[in-house]
């Protein structure tokens, strides 16, 4: 049995128009300047108050972040109810997830900086829940690159290392890969680019989704061959 594990924002949705939008709201409402939108994207994948500590100033503390995260999550969701919002699958990812989900050989999972919340109300807006098995989030483990979620998912599945991909569009998900060595397989329709994905350690990169099975089955066959 082989684990694919995917990364949600950036990855399977395109999020980013409302994350840079909740999140210039919740920084006015601290008085505080906006983050520019590329400095938002750089730090989607991590957890909430990880990636807001990261468009603060070095020497703003965690109860800023913290304070500023509760924002945020005010702010999606309210945006989130709004008729013109805009939070759609990459074009190819429900027939690839629909694809791999129905091989007997093939488990799916999720690792993700989102919430379980947000994970929720994807699925349920998108009819994704019943193809995953497992799902790790950000309400229960460190921020990645941490490998803990990783871990938890072939804990969960019974499947190792040699067997697991993870799926992702940010240097945060490859770190994450290698820290868990497991293949780590970028994506270029993402949030980071090409050239960074591969410095991280990306051990391929697809440009489509359809794409994807073929390029995952590669990548495990040449693990078990090296392994």
């Amino acid at each position: 049995m082989k684990l694919i594990i995917f990364d949600c924002d950036g990855t399977i949705v395109d999020s980013q128009h409302a994350i840079a939008e909740a999140m210039s709201i919740a920084f006015q409402d601290h008085g505080l300047v906006s983050p520019k939108r590329e400095k938002v994207i750089g730090v989607v994948g991590l957890s909430l108050v990880e990636a807001v500590l990261g468009l603060l100033p070095e020497d703003a503390d965690e109860e800023t972040a913290i304070a500023i995260a509760e924002s945020y999550k005010r702010a999606f969701a309210d945006l989130r109810q709004q008729p013109d919002h805009d939070e759609p699958l990459f074009v190819g990812a429900a027939e690839a997830l629909g694809e791999l989900a129905a091989r007997d050989d093939v488990v799916l999972g999720i690792a993700t900086g989102k919430s379980r919340r947000g994970v929720d109300a994807l699925f349920e807006r998108e009819d994704l829940a019943h193809l995953f098995v497992t799902i790790q989030t950000a309400d229960d483990h460190p921020s990645k690159p941490h490998p803990s979620m990783i871990h938890q998912a072939m804990r969960e599945c019974s499947i190792g290392p040699d067997r697991t991909v993870m799926i992702g569009d940010t240097t945060y998900d490859i770190e994450m890969a290698c820290a868990a060595e497991v293949s780590g397989l970028g994506v270029a329709w993402g949030y980071h680019p090409h050239e960074l994905l591969v410095e991280a350690g990306a051990d391929a990169i697809v440009s489509d989704y359809a794409l994807l099975p073929e390029t995952v089955e590669r990548l495990l066959q040449t693990k078990g061959e090296v392994t």
